[in-house]
């Protein structure tokens, strides 16, 4: 899953977001030298991954793109995933997305000298270009496909997926709304099982 995703499904604990936001650059048992909260956010991470990377509906998601995309399927379809969450995001919160997301940048900028330095680097540009905001609009995904497939230098060729989240727009919608219900209490039941641990 994506940004948007992996924020949400760490519940309303705000070192459990940072620590599910910044897993991807924590390696290894790394995540020990953070406060327990946000080491259960690091592990809520990456069961997360493993979930998602496993189902069968995600991979019917992934299968769509995998002529044209190769191994950066996985990779556009978390990204296709975190705008139906975003366009529907009133079906999973009372807080309206603008409020949500704010809160989530003001929680960064609060805890900016805990953050890996990876993303206090990207911190400024998400905030600034509202990266989580726009994910809502086909205009903010294309946005975040463009930026993807520079930073593989054109190779990916990401950008072009656009054509088929539109083409399949009804098709990767039903995916996602079928699995992230499955994931949401796959969370849940993580995360207490999670900090039971700890």
């Amino acid at each position: 899953m994506n940004f948007l995703a992996h924020i949400y499904l760490s519940g309303n604990d705000n070192n459990i977001t940072i620590g599910n936001f910044i897993a991807d650059g924590i390696r290894g048992k790394d995540y020990k030298k953070y406060p327990k909260a946000i080491q259960a956010g690091i592990l809520l991470h990456r069961q997360i991954d493993t979930f998602t990377d496993a189902h069968k509906t995600v991979r019917q998601s992934t299968k769509r793109l995998h002529e044209n995309y190769g191994h950066y399927s996985g990779v556009i379809v978390d990204i296709l995933y975190d705008h139906f969450l975003a366009k529907n995001w009133k079906h999973y919160s009372n807080v309206p997305l603008e409020n949500y997301v704010n809160h989530f940048y003001d929680t960064l900028e609060n805890n900016f000298k805990i953050l890996p330095q990876r993303i206090q680097k990207m911190m400024p540009y998400m905030i600034a270009d509202n990266w989580l905001l726009s994910y809502a609009s086909i205009e903010g995904i294309t946005k975040v496909l463009e930026g993807m497939n520079r930073r593989t230098k054109n190779r990916s060729q990401m950008n072009l997926a656009i054509n088929e989240l539109q083409e399949f727009y009804n098709e990767f919608e039903d995916e996602f709304t079928r699995f992230f219900k499955e994931l949401i209490q796959f969370s849940e039941e993580k995360l207490i099982e999670i900090q039971n641990n700890l």
